[in-house]
């Protein structure tokens, strides 16, 4: 019997999952870290002590747990955040903090000198889209600009699962699905470093080897498995980024499967049998072959919700920690009580800017609305149904303006917990609202994909067949109907103080 380990690294905590041979979960565990915010707009992590110390941590306790010997594991799995950028020396040693995801807006200088230098139509030709705070590019500028010494020691540029596969194996790859975020830096017909367009930002060999998600990067390093417990040897796939996982682990497998990832951010990926050109959204192959995923995502979800908790149910949290209900439960409980609509009270989730389909990241969070008959619950209710909105309009994005039907929206992810929430998104949406049987997350769809490579299923189609469905929810029609009468003001409050958000920013 071989087992197959999966671990995801995360904004908030690290997660690790070990299956059998018929994909059954035989043990799991979690581990929480801190997010660094040393400068407004700055988010990163410690690579060395968050991202390889949790991997290492989660890789003993979870061997420890299923009472199985390190050389039992089969084929290890990884992913973690996308869109992030460590830069590492010839060990695969951080030299510096990672710089996070598009939450984090630091490199916004650096986007600004592109778009002068290259105009916006050449800007927008280089990258793909419009340049935003998710691309890798403008953080390697970053460096460059503000760290000269790093950016020029600096062996490699990675992501989190190119760092973690390179530190376990002593080999610098990355997938397909991540390499899109390095654009113009890679050639996206040969997926080789585009040498011409590379070097305004680093040299070539500073890039790392493009392969396929789950093809094997190589075999676990003596000092890796000294680390680990994982057996020297053991296969490691390449890995990929922790919503592609996670889509793997929701049952996102065919064309017309959308993802909503609800977790400290909303990250959507809606699989397509051809590609689109939309500057708003992030377009690119995906990890199944023959399949494109074309991916979005706001900045707040779970965080804009744990920040409600924070100032407004500091009672609640209180309350738990000396052994009562959760304080996320009480402000589920305060929503549910609110009609649909929150009684007039909409909300503008841009708390830490916007990136799809926005790309601002000057947008300000608003409540729009605001009576004295309104409560914290009525907060509550309307900041999910901002999120619900965005979910809403990016599915007319595909449908109405690409022609690419939304057959089946499958949510995962921390969010799924919270019965408002899923409502609201069903209602908004006017669709129904599916999730996985299995929802552990971004950590069993690397799991999944290490069985896929390990042998213990044959195809990608007899993987999907081993995710099953979990709940559906329903929309309810008069909701509909009224969130769709209020829809043009969520979308035209934007639109009209956008300028007003940009003054009161600057």
């Amino acid at each position: 019997m071989a087992y197959y380990l999966g671990i995801d690294i995360g904004t908030d905590s690290s997660k690790g999952i070990l299956i059998d041979e018929a994909c059954s979960i035989v043990a799991q565990a979690t581990r929480a870290h801190a997010t660094e915010n040393p400068q407004p707009g700055w988010y990163q992590h410690d690579a060395e002590a968050v991202w390889w110390g949790d991997f290492c941590a989660l890789s003993h306790e979870l061997i420890d747990a299923a009472g199985i010997s390190g050389d039992e594991i089969g084929c290890v799995g990884l992913s973690a955040l996308g869109c992030d950028c460590v830069p590492v020396d010839e060990e695969g040693t951080a030299l510096a903090p990672a710089i996070l995801y598009g939450i984090d807006a630091r490199s916004q200088p650096q986007i600004e000198r592109l778009v002068a230098e290259f105009g916006e139509d050449g800007a927008r030709s280089l990258i793909g889209h419009d340049p935003c705070s998710s691309d890798i590019a403008p953080k390697v500028l970053w460096f460059k600009d503000n760290m000269p010494e790093v950016h020029e020691r600096a062996a490699k540029f990675l992501t989190g699962s190119s760092y973690l596969s390179a530190k376990l194996t002593g080999r610098f790859t990355i997938d397909r699905y991540l390499a899109e975020d390095f654009l113009p830096m890679y050639d996206r017909d040969t997926w080789e470093v585009d040498e011409e367009h590379c070097g305004y930002f680093c040299r070539p060999d500073q890039m790392a080897e493009v392969l396929a998600a789950t093809d094997i990067a190589g075999g676990v390093c003596e000092r890796a498995a000294a680390e680990t417990g994982i057996a020297a040897g053991t296969p490691v796939l390449v890995g990929t980024g922790d919503s592609g996982a996670e889509a793997i682990s929701t049952g996102v497998f065919r064309p017309g499967d959308m993802m909503v990832q609800l977790g400290s951010t909303c990250y959507f990926i809606c699989l397509a049998d051809r590609m689109i050109d939309d500057a708003r959204l992030w377009p690119g192959t995906f990890i199944i072959p023959g399949t494109y995923g074309i991916c979005a995502g706001t900045n707040t979800a779970g965080t804009l919700t744990r920040w409600l908790r924070d100032e407004l149910y500091r009672d609640a949290v209180a309350a738990e920690r000396a052994g009562g209900r959760n304080a996320y439960e009480v402000m589920a409980e305060e929503a549910a009580a609110v009609a649909p609509g929150a009684d007039g009270l909409i909300c503008l989730p841009y708390f830490a800017g916007e990136r799809t389909p926005l790309n601002d990241p000057a947008a300000r969070g608003t409540f729009f609305g605001l009576t004295m008959g309104h409560t914290r619950g009525h907060v509550v209710r309307a900041a999910l149904e901002g999120i619900a909105y965005t979910v809403a309009a990016h599915v007319d994005i595909l449908e109405r303006e690409h022609g690419l039907p939304v057959r089946r929206i499958l949510a995962v992810g921390g969010g799924t917990k919270n019965p408002v929430w899923m409502q609201a998104i069903a209602d908004v949406c006017g669709r129904e609202i599916l999730t996985a049987k299995v929802t552990v997350g971004a950590s069993y769809g690397d799991a999944l994909m290490a069985a896929l490579a390990g042998g213990a299923c044959a195809s990608w189609d007899e993987l999907a067949e081993r995710v099953g469905q979990g709940s559906i929810i329903k929309p309810d029609a008069s909701a509909h109907e009224l969130y769709a009468s209020r829809r043009h003001i969520f979308d035209e409050l934007y639109q009209r103080n956008r300028d007003l958000m940009h003054e009161l920013g600057a």
